[in-house]
């Protein structure tokens, strides 16, 4: 049996954004008897995922993502390792750690940062890894996690041509694991 490990950051009102982001507001309210939630906040808030339309003229959204990139092996590392879908911690990339992740077929790239690069500048990794059309899944909660080898379940929010989307991400872990 596998152990699910939830690599979900939970939304919430007081919670940290991306510098210039929109913050998150989550209004309660009673209507007809049922509760209801207001939600608002930007579509790279948490965890999430960014499409190749976040950075890429012409790319595609979020709805159009390939969901075979977003499901299957996965590696948590602490380095920059070649893998199809490859989770870091701490993890900012360089363009050269990029290119060499997309010369060898990555199809996903996350971390547990709000961000897979260094903050300020023209974003030349979100540009480099969305134009070969890899997948960047970002503000993972990797603190339940240790290193190896796992099934990734990475599911955004179907928003049809959003540059990016909330996801929820789990790990399944073999059951002879820690």
């Amino acid at each position: 049996m596998s152990r699910i490990i939830d690599i979900t950051r939970p939304l919430r009102g007081d919670m940290e954004v991306y510098p210039g982001d929109p913050p998150v507001s989550i209004t309660s309210m009673v209507l007809g008897g049922a509760r209801v939630s207001a939600l608002e906040f930007g579509s790279h808030t948490g965890t999430h995922v960014d499409a190749p339309l976040h950075f890429v003229d012409g790319g595609y959204g979020v709805d159009e993502l390939p969901l075979d990139a977003l499901v299957g092996p996965a590696v948590v590392s602490r380095e920059v390792v070649p893998a199809e879908r490859l989770l870091l911690f701490g993890g900012n990339l360089s363009v050269n750690d990029a290119q060499m992740l997309v010369d060898h077929g990555v199809r996903l790239v996350g971390t547990d940062r709000m961000t897979i690069e260094e903050e300020g500048g023209d974003h030349p990794v979100h540009k480099l890894l969305l134009g070969a059309g890899v997948v960047i899944l970002e503000t993972l909660d990797l603190s339940a996690v240790e290193p190896g080898s796992y099934e990734l379940i990475c599911l955004p929010l179907k928003i049809e041509g959003c540059d990016g989307a909330p996801a929820r991400a789990i790990l399944l872990a073999d059951g002879a694991s820690k």
